[in-house]
This record gives structure tokens, sequence and C-alpha cells, in this order.
């Protein structure tokens, strides 16, 4: 038998359903919602959260069930790697019981001589929410300034505390997360946000005994597209500020040990130009697309910064090529390490590059991997001297590993990798790489992993995808996901056009003009595993969350029957309406990725696709919608609104979805009439519940109601 909605939501009547309730005549399009200080809005919310419990109510056990067989299969207490500092060892370390980390440290050599330096989870006791944005130590190691969101909304105060156990000080609040140190050991840098929340400043705040100075402007961004940030160099030479939009960077350079000089700027903003700097004493490394799309790095005399024209002496190190995309570098003494990405492939690579003192290449290979697709990266790696570099790898079947990989003896040692403890372990799962056909014979590779013994047979699948900003999916290993393929769910991820994951091309070919390309491969990467044998075309729920959440969305506007159910979280689907208002977080600094819709063109474009500007009479799959009141991102109405309008189409085709309680099929799949839920956080952001345990039981919830729809709430994992 079926779960069934609770008796007082099958006889629940049009006067009890919130929709009905809130329905105001004169604004069909729920405008209304976005007063955040309309005490009507919180009770339309709460009200949608009182339905969306006794909807779940009948799912409780097996919520229960798949938190606590998380619970079982993660290592609950987690000790983090020891970073050795010049002074002192860090680490953090996660108790059983606890939500937040505990930061330590020791004397270099002397690991009896413990002590902890920040309390997280004592901090957290006093709030419902709590972020930390940014943590830095001084040079010295002698003090510890951190940013900390307690509210959600993005917005940071400053604190500072001499290490170990100083008092904390509050430096500076409403600011923006980031921070760094000068190597002066007195100077702190921060960024500020203009009133739509994009950072628009950079200040430098002078310390003298833990007290703080006035805060003195370094630099300023007038154009609303662009963002500045904020970094230092790993040979601590140069304090690096960037400001860029979307597509095109500039960078300025103030000397470390001199924070107080002017910045100088690198190399003036040129459109559609991004460049990144590192640094090696006599020369700077610039990755950069000019007149390369794919990236090229080159390198520039240090003593030619500040000439006229700093691009006519750059020298060419790494040529443009057509089958990778450069994507970042790393500075040491001894070289560069490189992070590429095979466009053929869609994986990523490290590539070192050993130099002489004449700056030829003496080396240059690429490191090994431990299988395909899988995900690279280089660990923490503060010393600029090191010869043995921190490596991070996963993948969809192997567990987060940190090696160390000796440059001179060509040998790794294991540091950690992640416990996995329960019934289903790592190596009783299989990946596979399938490519899908797109609407223009573009090949789209989706990512497949399943239990092992159930490979070859038609599975249920929950398809998740993003596909925008350039973001890449690499492969990811997650133990939440083992509840699901435990009870026999295959996980698939679309690698769709807007995301990086096979290179620049890939980005550009889902953006602006571009972006239904990214709509069009999730419906053919859901359609490649039906038709490869993978997935049960009746069984197939899909996820997106934030800008995944469009993609989602939009594709049930071309196709809604092509999916039995879908979450959506924080989903970015009022995306017309948000991009005409400029006074609204990130909206400027957006129009490089969706366009301006003040162009008509532009404008038309994004009508075409915003999916609550393209809701019609055909009726959407089982959705599950979530927000969150102090979302600054993606604001908690659209989510709202778009459970509102869902729910008032359902009706006038005489649905009952959100009131069903129709016997399930024979053949366990969904029944027709499928509900319309939307849960609000009260008490959180963007990035949902800040606390681990909140968290995986948030996780739980979604997995409940994907295993409903699935027709798999009964079997155990």
């Amino acid at each position: 038998m079926k779960a069934q909605p609770p008796r007082d939501q099958a006889t629940e009547t049009p006067a009890d359903d919130p929709v009905t309730r809130f329905r105001r005549a004169d604004d069909p399009g729920w405008h209304w919602l976005e007063n955040h200080n309309d005490p009507t809005v919180t009770d339309f919310l709460e009200a949608a959260n009182r339905e969306s419990r006794r909807w779940f109510a009948p799912l409780d056990d097996l919520v229960e069930r798949l938190y606590h067989g998380h619970l079982a299969r993660r290592e609950l207490a987690v000790h983090g790697l020891r970073t050795p500092l010049d002074h002192y060892t860090v680490w953090s370390e996660t108790a059983v019981d606890a939500d937040y980390p505990v930061w330590w440290r020791h004397p270099n050599g002397d690991p009896d001589a413990a002590e902890c330096f920040l309390d997280l989870e004592a901090r957290a006791s006093e709030h419902d929410f709590l972020e930390v944005g940014d943590m830095a130590l001084s040079p010295d190691e002698a003090w510890l300034a951190w940013s900390e969101d307690t509210r959600g909304d993005e917005t940071y105060t400053l604190y500072l505390k001499h290490l170990p156990d100083g008092e904390p000080r509050v430096l500076l609040e409403e600011i923006g997360p980031e921070i760094g140190w000068a190597e002066d050991d007195a100077t702190l840098l921060f960024t500020h946000y203009d009133a739509t929340q994009r950072p628009e400043s950079i200040w430098r705040l002078p310390l003298e005994a833990g007290r703080a100075g006035e805060p003195a402007l370094v630099l300023r961004e007038e154009d609303p597209e662009f963002w500045l940030g904020l970094g230092k160099t790993r040979s601590r030479e140069w304090l690096i500020l960037e400001s860029a939009s979307k597509d095109t960077s500039e960078s300025h350079l103030i000397p470390a040990r001199a924070p107080a000089t002017a910045p100088r700027c690198f190399r003036p903003r040129e459109g559609g130009v991004e460049y990144a700097l590192d640094h090696r004493p006599g020369h700077f490394y610039v990755l950069h697309n000019r007149e390369a799309t794919h990236f090229r790095l080159d390198v520039l005399a240090e003593q030619r910064l500040g000439e006229a024209d700093p691009a006519s002496d750059w020298q060419p190190l790494i040529a443009h090529r057509d089958d990778d995309t450069l994507e970042g570098v790393d500075a040491f003494d001894w070289g560069l390490v490189v992070a590429e990405r095979d466009h053929h492939e869609a994986q990523v690579h490290l590539r070192i590059l050993e130099l002489d003192a004449d700056h030829a290449i003496t080396r240059d290979e690429r490191l090994p991997l431990p299988e395909l697709p899988c995900s690279l990266a280089l660990g923490d790696a503060p010393h600029f001297d090191s010869r043995r570099l921190r490596l991070r790898e996963e993948s969809f079947t192997l567990p987060v590993t940190w090696l160390e990989h000796d440059l001179d003896s060509g040998q790794r040692r294991l540091l950690k990798q992640q416990p996995i403890h329960g019934d289903l372990k790592p190596e009783q799962l299989v990946c596979e790489r399938l490519w899908a056909t797109s609407h223009d014979g573009e090949r789209v590779p989706v990512s497949v992993v399943m239990r092992a013994d159930l490979a070859g047979h038609p599975l249920p699948t929950l398809l998740y995808g993003y596909g925008a900003y350039g973001e890449v999916l690499d492969p990811w290993f997650s133990v939440a996901r083992l509840e699901l393929l435990a009870r026999g769910v295959a996980f698939a991820v679309a690698h769709v056009r807007g995301g990086g994951d096979r290179g620049e091309p890939w980005y550009l070919a889902g953006k602006l003009e571009h972006k239904a390309n990214s709509f069009h491969d999730f419906l053919a990467a859901r359609d490649a595993l039906v038709e490869k044998g993978f997935s049960d075309g009746e069984r197939i729920a899909a996820y997106g969350a934030s800008a995944g959440g469009l993609l989602v969305s939009a594709s049930l506007n071309l196709a809604p029957e092509a999916f039995c159910a879908a979450v959506l979280d924080v989903p970015f689907v009022d995306v017309l309406r948000t991009m005409e208002n400029p006074d609204l977080p990130l909206t400027t600094a957006e129009y490089t990725e969706w366009g301006d819709p003040r162009e008509p063109e532009a404008r038309r474009r994004i009508g075409n696709y915003s999916p609550l500007d393209n809701l019609s009479a055909q009726p959407w799959p089982a959705v599950f919608l979530q927000g969150s009141w102090h979302d600054t991102r993606v604001p908690y109405w659209e989510p709202a609104k778009l459970y509102a309008r869902l729910r008032e189409l359902d009706r006038h085709q005489g649905g009952e979805g959100h009131a069903s309680n129709d016997d399930r099929p024979a053949d366990g799949r969904p029944a027709d009439r499928r509900p319309i839920l939307l849960r609000t956080d009260m008490a959180a952001g963007h990035g949902g519940a800040s606390g681990r345990f909140k968290a995986w039981h948030d996780n739980a919830r979604q997995d409940a109601f994907i295993l409903w729809a699935l027709g798999l709430e009964h079997r155990e994992g």
C-alpha cells in the first residue's frame, strides 16, 4: 500500500488551500509576495509549510530511516588534515554530535602542545544560522580574523582575536565575506557591498595591538556589472585586487609588505578579455583569453610592470589549443601547476611545469588520474618552496581522498580517505559515461552511477543538472546518495552546455543567445539514459538547484511528460522579472550571463524560456519546491510564485495533485495526479541550513519525496 496523504489533507476544502486563501484577483502573477515586510507574505509561506508537513506526514518514518541510514554510513567525528604553516600546524575537528568544527593548532614539531583557537560549535549555539565567509591568519600567526554571517543573507561581521585564547572583538559590521592580511601583520583588507550586495569596494583596515584604526578606501568599482575580489600570491610578494564581470577582468597590484601603496593596474580591462595572475620572483604569469578563446599562458618580466602596453611584452609559455581549456595556474619557486580540461573527455588534468633560471621548461608532465571520469585538484600548499603537493581526488565511486605527491621521487602517500560504513561499499558501485545527442547534433556527456549488481537493467533514476556560469560538474562522492543507490536508484548527471565540463566552448555554447541549448541537452540526456537501457522511462525524477532549478523547470515546460517528479531547490525561475530589476542583488552583474532585458532582443530571448513566463495548461509532474527566507541570490518569492501559479493551473485543469490520495498503479509508477509542494526555510539563506545535521535531515526529506515519486518508498536500503 502506498503512503497516503493524511486524513485532514484528503478532506481539505478549497478554503484551506493556501493558494485559494491568499489569491488576489488583481495580482495574477503573485508579485505581492515580493514584499518582505508584509506579514501576509509570511502567513502564506507558513500556510504552505503546514500543508507540506501534512503531505509528508505519512513519509516521516521514511525520512527518519534515510536520515539515520545516512548517519550510519558516515564517520561523524571528522578530523581535518593537519597543515603545517611557518610556526604552527593547524587543523579542524568536528565532534560526533557537533554541527560545526573546532579549530586547533600546535607548534611545529610539538604535537602534544595542541590548543583550540576557534570554537565554531560554541559560537553557533547562540544563533539559528552560522556561516563563516572567510578565515585569515596573520603572517606571524598571532592573530585570527574571520567574517561571520548569522542570518543567511550573506552580510558579514568582521571579528579579530589574539591567538590562542584572546577575546573575539567585533571590528566591523555589514561587510562582504572576503578578508586578507597584508604581510606587515598590521593591515587587514576587506570587501564592502553596495545596495545590491555587490562587492563594490576594497578597504584597508590598520590595526594596532588588535584595535582597529579608520578604514581607508583602496579601490572602488563604479561599473555595476563588475565585482571586486582580493587575494595574495603564494610568493607573498603581491596583493591582487581583481575587478571582474562575467566575461571581463582587470587586476590591480599592491606590494604585500607595503599595503598603503596605491594599487597599480596590471593591464586595463578590455571587453571580453579575462586574465588571472600568479607570481614567482622576477616574473608574472598571465592566464588569459586575449585572442585565445580557450585561454593561453604567458609570462611577463616583473621589471616591465607598469609599461604602457604590457601585453606587447607577454611571452608565450603555453599556447592556445583547440582541444583543451586552461583553467588555472599555481606558482611555486620551482615552477607551475596548471589545471587544464580536455574537451573530448570532459576531464580535468593537473600539469607540472618545472622551469630553470632562464625560464626554459625542464619538466612537463600530467599527474596520473585514479580513474575516468574523476575530480582532481591541488590541495592546501601554503609554502612557496614545497615539492610535496597535496592532491584531492574523488569520483562518483571513489570517496574523497587526499594524497601527497612527491615531485622528486614520484611516490604517493595516502594522507586520508573519507571512511564509508554500512552494507553498500564504494567498490560495489559502477559509473558509466555515455553520450547523448542533442537537438543540433552536439554530443552531451552524461554520467550515471548505480549498484554494480543492478547494471544492465533499466532503473528508476534521479537526473541532476546545473549548466550555468561555466561551473563544472566534475564527479563527486556523496554519502547521502548511497541511501538512494542502495534502494535501486541510479543517479545521473547531465553535463549540459552552459557549464564548463567540456571547457570554455561548452560554456559559451550555453549562455546568452545559446541558453536554450542547456534545456535541450538536459532532455537529450534523459532520453539517452532510456534509449541505452540505463533508466526506466516512466520513473525518472529531475533535480536542480538555483540556476539548475532554471534548467529543470524550463525543461519541464518543454516536456513535462519526460519526468515523473522534480525537486527544485531555491530555483531561479522568475528570470525575466528579476533581470528587469537592477536594484536586486546580482542582477546587473548577470547581464553578461543571461542578457540585459533593456535590449529588445535580449528581453524576447529571456522571455522565451523564463519558466514563470512560459507555464501552460499542460500539467507538470509531482514537484517539491524549496526556498529560503533570507536568500539574497534567489529570493524566496521565486519558488513561492511558481508554487502558486502551478497550483492555479492545476486547479483550472480540474487536477487535485496537491490533495491526491489515489492508489499507486500496480506497476509501481507514481499516480497521475501529483502533488505541488512548497517548503520555505525561514532561518536560512541560499545554501540552506548551515548546521550539518539539519542539512542532512533536509536532504533526507528530499530523498523521501524522490523515492515516493519513483515508487520505492517501501524499499529498504
